[in-house]
C-alpha cells in the first residue's frame, strides 16, 4: 500500500493532463445562423402582408438574421400551411397562421394535407383584426339589442352580406346568428368591397366588416357601427362596445394572426423566436404602425397560444356545420 500511495500523485497528474488534452465536445451553433423564411398565405400589399413585414423587420434586430417573407396565397391558406407543416423543424421556416388556417379550414375543406393541432409548434399569438357589425342607417335599429329584437320580430326577413362562403365575414355572421338565436339570411359576394357597398346602398341590411375596410364609411355615416366582435374593444373604434359587453358573454370572432413553426422544432429555438416576437410587439414604432392599420397587438406564451388554437377549432367547426358552408 505504501508503494501505491507513492505513485498516486503522479497518476492523478497524468489523468488531469490527459483530460485537459482531450478535445471538448462540439456544441451546436447558436440559433439562428442563417436567414429565416416567414411564409404567408396572402398576396403582397394587403393588411396581413404589411403586418408580417413590420413585425419581421423588428424581429431581425433581435435575431441578427434576415427574416424573408414568402407569399404563397391560394386555397384559403392551405398552400402556405402545408409548405410549413412539411418543412424541416429547425426554426428556419415559419408560418403566419390565421384562424382560417388553424381552425376553420379543416371543417370547410376535408382535403387539407396538414393537421393544425399536430403539425405545428405555436410560438405566439401576434395580433387580431376586429370585425365590426355595421348596418344601413335606414334600419330602425340603433343598438345590438334593437337589431336582435327586430330580427326576432321578422324571422328570415333581414339579410347580412359577406365576402363569400366560408369567409371570415360569413362565419362571423353565422356565429352571431347562432348565439343570438335569430334567423337572418346570408348573401355572399365576391369580396368585402361589393358586400359593403350593398349595405351602403340598402340592398342588404348588415354585415360584419373589417374595421380597416369600413372605418371611412363609419366615420362619414354611410353605415352605422353597432358592435365589434373581439374579446376587447379595438383601438380605432374605442367608443364601439364589444358584442360580449352587450350581453352575449364570451363572443369572440376576431381575425387573428400568430406565428408557428413545424412540429418538432427544438424548444430552445421556439423560445428564441418567442422572445424576438414579444420584443417586436412591444416596440413603440411597431405598435404605432399596426395601430394605424386597425390591427390590435396581442402577444402570448407558446402554451397560451396552443390552448387558444385548441379552443378555436371546435368553435368554428360547430359554426361551419350549422351554416352548411362546406367548400369541398
Amino acid at each position: 500500500m505504501a508503494s501505491m500511495s507513492r505513485f498516486l500523485p503522479d497518476l492523478l497528474g497524468l489523468l488531469c493532463l490527459l483530460s485537459s488534452a482531450a478535445p471538448a465536445a462540439a456544441s451546436p451553433p447558436a440559433y439562428p445562423t442563417r436567414p429565416i423564411t416567414l411564409v404567408l398565405a396572402f398576396a403582397p400589399g394587403g393588411p396581413s402582408d404589411v403586418l408580417a413585414r413590420i413585425v419581421a423587420k423588428r424581429m431581425e434586430q433581435s435575431l441578427g438574421q434576415p427574416v424573408i417573407i414568402d407569399n404563397r396565397p391560394g386555397a384559403g391558406g392551405n398552400i402556405a400551411a402545408e409548405a410549413v407543416a412539411h418543412a424541416a423543424p429547425d426554426g428556419y421556416t415559419l408560418l403566419l397562421a390565421t384562424n382560417g388556417i388553424m381552425a376553420a379550414n379543416a371543417s370547410l375543406d376535408r382535403k387539407i394535407n396538414y393537421d393544425p393541432e399536430k403539425d405545428f409548434a405555436p410560438i405566439s399569438l401576434v395580433a387580431t383584426q376586429a370585425n365590426v357589425l355595421v348596418v344601413n342607417p335606414s334600419l330602425p335599429a340603433r343598438s345590438l339589442a334593437e337589431l336582435i329584437a327586430l330580427a326576432r320580430e321578422q324571422p328570415g326577413k333581414l339579410n347580412f352580406s359577406s365576402g363569400g362562403h366560408g369567409a371570415a365575414s360569413h362565419l362571423t355572421g353565422e356565429l352571431f346568428k347562432a348565439e343570438a338565436g335569430i334567423d337572418i339570411v346570408h348573401v355572399p359576394y365576391k369580396g368585402i368591397g361589393p358586400a359593403l357597398q350593398d349595405v351602403i346602398a340598402g340592398h342588404v341590411q348588415m354585415m360584419f366588416a373589417g374595421v380597416a375596410a369600413s372605418i371611412g364609411q363609419i366615420q362619414d355615416g354611410t353605415v352605422r357601427a353597432l358592435a365589434v366582435t373581439t374579446r376587447k374593444r379595438t383601438a380605432m373604434l374605442s367608443a364601439v362596445p364589444t358584442i360580449a359587453e352587450l350581453g352575449m358573454a364570451g363572443f369572440d370572432a376576431a381575425s387573428w394572426h400568430g406565428l408557428v413553426a413545424p412540429a418538432g422544432t427544438p424548444s430552445e429555438v421556439v423560445e428564441a423566436l418567442h422572445r424576438a416576437t414579444v420584443t417586436a410587439l412591444n416596440d413603440p414604432g411597431v405598435r404605432k404602425s399596426l395601430g394605424d392599420l386597425a390591427i390590435d397587438i396581442e402577444g402570448s406564451s407558446p402554451q397560451e397560444f396552443d390552448a387558444y388554437i385548441k379552443s378555436e377549432i371546435p368553435k368554428w367547426a360547430a359554426v361551419v356545420k350549422a351554416s352548411g358552408a362546406k367548400l369541398d
